[in-house]
C-alpha cells in the first residue's frame, strides 16, 4: 500500500494536543479536516492507551462545522440519526449510510469527469448540430474555409491594407439554412 493510501497517523498526547507523525508537528482539528477534504484517510490514536479516537474527533469536526452555520445535515436527518441509536435498526444504519455516501461519491466523480472533458457540452443532445451550424456561420461570416478566429500577430500592422472581404456564397448560406432547419427539428423533438 502506498504511503498516500495509508491512513495518516495522528497521536493525541495527554495535553490533548494532536501530533502528525508524518510531518512531526502539531495539528489542529481544522488541519485534520483539510487532510480529509484532500482525500486522505486519518487515524487518531491516544498515545498512552492506544485507543482509536478517530470517530470522536471526526464527530467533533462535524459538530464544529454545523455550529458555525456550515450545515450539511438537515435537522430531520439528525433526528433520524438520534432515533437510530435507540432502535433495532442501529445495525443497518452504518451500512446504509456507507452505501449512500459511496453512491454519492461515485456520482460526484462521474459528474466531475464529464465536466473535465475537453468539451463538457458534447453530451448534450443536438450539440453536434449546433457546433456544425456555428462553424458554418463563422465560415460564412469570415470568408474562411475553417471556423476559427485568430488574433492578429504582433508583426501585423493594423494600418496595413486588408484583403477584400468575400461575401458568403449561396452554397454557404444554403448549408446554414439546412443545418438550422435540422437543428429546429431536433429541438422540437426534444420538447415533446
Amino acid at each position: 500500500m502506498a504511503d498516500d493510501q495509508k491512513p495518516l497517523l495522528i497521536k493525541r498526547y495527554a495535553s490533548r494536543r494532536l501530533y502528525n507523525t508524518e510531518t512531526s508537528d502539531y495539528v489542529t482539528l481544522e488541519d485534520i479536516a483539510g487532510f480529509i477534504r484532500g482525500g486522505r484517510e486519518v487515524k487518531i490514536v491516544d498515545l498512552k492507551s492506544g485507543d482509536d479516537l478517530t470517530r470522536q474527533y471526526l464527530l467533533q469536526i462535524i459538530a464544529e462545522h454545523e455550529s458555525r452555520g456550515e450545515s450539511v445535515l438537515p435537522t430531520n436527518v439528525l433526528n433520524d440519526l438520534v432515533r437510530s441509536y435507540t432502535t433495532t435498526a442501529t445495525s443497518a444504519v452504518p451500512q446504509f449510510l456507507a452505501a449512500s455516501f459511496e453512491m454519492f461519491r461515485d456520482s460526484q466523480s462521474k459528474w466531475m469527469e464529464n465536466m473535465n472533458k475537453a468539451n463538457p457540452m458534447s453530451g448534450v443532445p443536438g450539440f453536434d448540430a449546433i457546433q456544425a451550424q456555428q462553424e458554418a456561420f463563422l465560415k460564412a461570416m469570415t470568408g474562411k474555409m475553417g471556423g476559427t478566429w485568430s488574433a492578429p500577430s504582433k508583426d501585423e500592422d493594423d494600418t496595413s491594407p486588408k484583403p477584400a472581404e468575400t461575401k458568403p456564397s449561396n452554397d454557404d448560406l444554403d448549408a446554414i439554412k439546412t443545418q438550422l432547419a435540422e437543428l429546429q427539428k431536433k429541438l422540437s423533438k426534444l420538447d415533446k
